[in-house]
């Protein structure tokens, strides 16, 4: 889909396909073209229009009357064309809707839960970094981050066993839905249903085990703080963005940590700095790259004007590496620096409210990897791993010296 600029805008133009697979390979050229090009740019192919640095991402993020999220987080338009599957209650809703969802599942993903999971989820992750740092040498996404999670995370929602392997497929094709009718959306859409229907299958009450997430939401339902309808999509929101993005984060930030290896040798020395690595690795490299957002109303940007019902790019990796906000020193990983505030969890009403698990998952595996090796490097080239919407590694070779 190939649209002329529109001629009343002023906007700079870029031709860069951002679903293309050089720059979802490698995107930092093109995100720093992007925030040189202006706070706001066109997109010609798509016909929609972009920010990547900081201040207009954020403050886009944070006007959810102005950008909404319920015609789609995707290129798609909810207004326009049919969802591939119905919309999510917590990401493709706007309030009043989400609130009422979004409160539902913060009591759930509650503070008090957390601390009771830390012990169950510490256990594991011992277990794992051990067997890691006496191989001395292991991949970080297969190895590890596909292990871990997947571990820990199925048991807290109360899943059962058989059926697992679902899970990883689902998530790359909920984010590979988000881009483009290009190959990787039609690949990931053509092997969907089996995928779908167990999924769907395990959001139902019967399926969920006492005491999980999952039935914790069903009780919600039967209080009356959402409906019943409500509760398999709020269980199935947990089940597609729970598990990829933790997958991702934990991978990318062992990657990152690779490649500075004077900051592993920080969390080698003070191991409770890992809930600190892992933000600044967030920011360094986001999982999730960009969400799209719809405009309700011709809206003034930085002296553009977008037209309503206007698809927008958001691009939350080029923001968090915006030297607008973070310094000259943005390029480089620092885990001292003060990083509250980036993107990589979204802003805003629909920041991701799954993130203290996967904080949670972060901090107990990085740490217990960090107390029992004192190096960690690159073993060999990591090999992409290609998303519409998710950055990160089908493969990062590192080598350990146990302490």
């Amino acid at each position: 889909m190939t649209v002329d600029s529109p001629p009343t805008s002023d906007a700079p133009v870029l031709d860069d396909d951002p679903f293309g697979t050089e720059v979802l390979t490698d995107p930092y050229d093109f995100h720093r073209r992007l925030r040189d090009a202006g706070p706001v740019v066109f997109l010609p192919r798509y016909g929609i229009y972009a920010m990547g640095r900081f201040e207009e991402v954020k403050a886009s993020l944070q006007d959810w009357e102005t950008f909404v999220s319920s015609r789609g987080a995707g290129l798609a338009d909810f207004a326009k064309e049919k969802p591939w599957r119905p919309p999510s209650l917590l990401l493709e809703a706007d309030p009043p809707d989400h609130t009422v969802v979004r409160t539902a599942m913060n009591g759930v993903l509650s503070p008090r839960t957390m601390r009771t999971l830390r012990e169950r989820f510490a256990a594991p992750a011992r277990e794992i970094a051990e067997r890691l740092v006496e191989q001395g040498t292991f991949d970080a996404v297969t190895d590890l981050a596909e292990v871990y999670p997947l571990r820990v995370f199925p048991d807290a929602v109360g899943l059962p066993e058989e059926g697992r392997e679902n899970l990883l497929p689902y998530g790359g094709l909920a984010f590979n839905a988000f881009g483009p009718d290009n190959e990787l959306r039609r690949n990931a859409l053509a092997t969907a249903a089996p995928v779908q229907s167990w999924i769907w299958e395990q959001c139902q009450r019967e399926h969920l085990a006492p005491g999980g997430f999952g039935a914790q939401i069903w009780e919600a339902a039967d209080r009356g703080e959402i409906t019943h309808e409500q509760a398999p999509m709020l269980v199935r929101s947990l089940l597609t963005a729970g598990l990829d993005t933790t997958v991702y984060g934990i991978a990318n930030t062992v990657y990152a940590l690779s490649r500075f290896p004077d900051q592993w040798a920080q969390i080698h020395a003070q191991p409770a700095k890992a809930k600190f690595a892992y933000d600044e690795a967030l920011r360094w490299e986001s999982p999730v790259q960009t969400f799209f957002r719809t405009t309700s109303r011709d809206v003034d940007v930085a002296e553009t004007t977008i037209p309503e019902g206007t698809k927008v790019l958001l691009f939350l990796g080029s923001a968090n590496r915006d030297p607008r906000h973070w310094g000259e020193d943005a390029e480089q990983l620092d885990i001292s620096r003060r990083t509250a505030g980036h993107v990589a969890f979204g802003m805003g009403i629909h920041q991701c409210v799954g993130q203290p698990v996967a904080r949670l998952e972060t901090e107990l595996v990085l740490s217990a990897l960090a107390e029992r090796a004192r190096t960690i490097e690159p073993a060999g080239e990591p090999t992409p791993k290609l998303n519409n919407t998710l950055k990160g590694w089908a493969s990062v070779p590192v080598r350990v010296v146990p302490a």
